[in-house]
This record gives structure tokens, C-alpha cells and sequence, in this order.
């Protein structure tokens, strides 16, 4: 389906350790992480707050095990910050990247997001940016891509619940007031499926602008839930909002067959949130890696 070569297939630690509750997985050390990640039969990782910052002592743990790095989180502030302060932080993370061989940076504005917010109902309090907002975030955006760009890396803003850019339509927006040269996107099927919109429609909406890809499956009865019962971000995520790819509700045959054939190239990431306490890292990272093969042959 997809030429040799061309992708990759990575798997979260957010599914042992919770970056933003860190109080779920905090047994899980690194190193179990990363042995059951290459275990499972995956070849990258993104990057967790258990991981060294050295890129000496990331690479060697990594290299041990056969892994590489996709990519890691940047949390950006342009809406509620001076733009310098972002920079500054960024080109920190874009240089820590760079030294272990990422090609992408993953960004998501989180001036005013409640994502993070324990007892925030997630529907009903979600962030909704002004226009000057949007002129403040798209400007600042595309300086950070062109910070990216000095590195040869590409900055790919990542959607997410909770935030000012969770819909189709303020996905829609920002690649409409962003440069692809500047601006790339991280497609996430589970924050798609989670805020009431079809992936397959908003990937063949923005193809050419997709440069990483995240892969997560929803409960959909969970989400259901979490609407009626207004929960916030972080209790779906303890109620079991997310899951891996294949014991969910969305369908992700389309989804490969949609990239392949518009020669998708970079990486898969498997990204699922959940109580490892309920659900086994390894045993989903397993049944997660047997399902993409047997859908997609990678």
C-alpha cells in the first residue's frame, strides 16, 4: 500500500505515563516504556517527561532498543503571550529535535485552552478565538515555521480538544490564513472523531498540508458521555475516551488507503491516552500494531 521506506510507525509513551496527569503511570519507568514500545514492533517514539533531555543519553537508550524519535509536543502561547517569549522557547525544542533526528515539530496553541483543566466542561467552555486572535496566531505561527524551516525541520500544528482550533472549520481557518511553506498539519483521527467531525472528510480537505499523523481511536459511548454529563478534557481521557486504532469506532481503512495513494511520506504515530492502570500499555501497543498490519500491510 505504502512504497518502502516512505513511513514509519511510532507509538505515544502517553500511554504509559500521562504527560498532563502524571499521576497515572507514574510507576512506568522509562526504560519499560521504551523496551515494550520496541517490543511491540514499533520503529519511533515521541518524546515524554520521562525522557532524558540529553540527546546523548536519548540516543543511546533509544539505539539500544531500534528506536528513533518522530517528533514531541510544543506547547505555543502566541494568543496570550509576546511572540519572543514562544520563539525562545521553541527554538530550544526545535534544536533538542533537530540533535535527535526529528524532521517534525508539533505545535498546538494553547493560549486559553482548557484542555489541561480538570473540572472545565469541555464542550460547553471550549475557547473561541477573536479575529485579532487569529491575525496574532496565524503571524506568529508561521514565525515559529519559518524557525522550523532554518533546520530544514516543518512545524505541524496539531488540532486538539479543548483548544481554539479543536473543529473542521478552525482547521479550515488556519491553513486558509497560514502558508504551506510555514505551516504544515498534524492529521489526529481521535480529536476529529471526538469534536463531532468525519476524519476521512478534513483529510481529503487538507492532503497536500498533512506532513505527521497521529493515530487514535474513540469510545464513542465514552465521548457521548462526556458531552451529556459535561466532563472535562482530562476526566474523558480517565473515563476512557481514547483508544488505540482497532478497538474503537472509527474506521481507518479509507484513512491509509486515502494517503497512500497521495503518497503519504513520515510518520504514524499511535497515540492513546488511558489509565494504564486499566489498560496495559503492552497489550494495547500490541493490538494496535497487529491491526495497522493487517489493514494497511506496514
Amino acid at each position: 500500500m505504502f512504497k518502502e521506506h516512505a513511513v514509519k510507525l511510532a507509538i505515544a509513551p502517553i500511554a504509559w505515563t500521562n504527560d498532563d496527569m502524571p499521576e497515572l503511570g507514574k510507576d512506568n519507568t522509562f526504560e519499560q516504556c521504551i523496551s515494550e514500545m520496541a517490543l511491540a514492533g514499533f520503529q519511533g517514539s515521541e518524546v515524554g517527561n520521562k525522557y532524558p533531555r540529553s540527546p546523548e543519553q536519548l540516543h543511546r537508550a533509544l539505539g539500544l532498543r531500534g528506536l528513533e524519535i518522530a517528533s514531541a509536543w510544543f506547547s505555543a502561547y502566541l494568543t496570550v503571550r509576546p511572540y519572543e517569549e514562544t520563539a525562545e522557547a521553541f527554538r530550544a525544542h526545535r534544536d533538542f529535535l533537530h540533535a535527535m533526528g526529528a524532521k517534525v515539530i508539533v505545535v498546538s496553541e494553547q493560549g486559553r485552552s482548557i484542555q489541561g483543566q480538570m473540572d472545565t466542561p469541555l464542550f460547553a467552555n471550549k475557547p473561541v478565538f477573536t479575529e485579532a486572535e487569529w491575525v496574532t496566531l496565524a503571524n506568529g505561527l508561521s514565525g515559529l515555521g519559518r524557525l522550523a524551516a532554518e533546520k530544514d525541520m516543518t512545524l505541524v500544528y496539531h488540532h486538539h480538544m479543548g483548544t481554539g482550533i479543536q473543529t473542521g472549520a478552525e482547521i479550515a481557518q488556519l491553513m486558509k490564513l497560514t502558508e504551506p511553506s510555514e505551516v504544515s498539519l498534524l492529521f489526529d483521527t481521535g480529536h476529529l472523531a471526538f469534536a463531532g467531525e468525519n476524519p476521512l472528510e478534513v483529510l481529503r480537505e487538507h492532503l497536500p498540508r498533512i506532513k505527521h499523523v497521529h493515530l487514535k481511536d474513540i469510545r464513542a459511548e465514552v465521548t457521548q458521555r462526556v458531552m451529556q454529563d459535561q466532563l472535562s478534557f482530562l476526566q474523558a481521557v480517565k473515563a476512557g475516551a481514547f483508544t488505540v486504532p482497532g478497538d474503537g469506532c472509527i474506521s481507518f481503512e479509507e484513512i491509509f488507503s486515502e494517503l497512500a495513494q497521495h503518497s503519504y511520506t513520515g510518520w504514524f504515530v499511535v497515540e492513546a491516552e488511558q489509565d494504564p492502570a486499566l489498560a496495559d500499555p503492552l497489550e494495547y501497543a500490541i493490538k494496535a500494531r497487529r491491526y495497522i498490519r493487517d489493514i494497511s500491510g506496514l
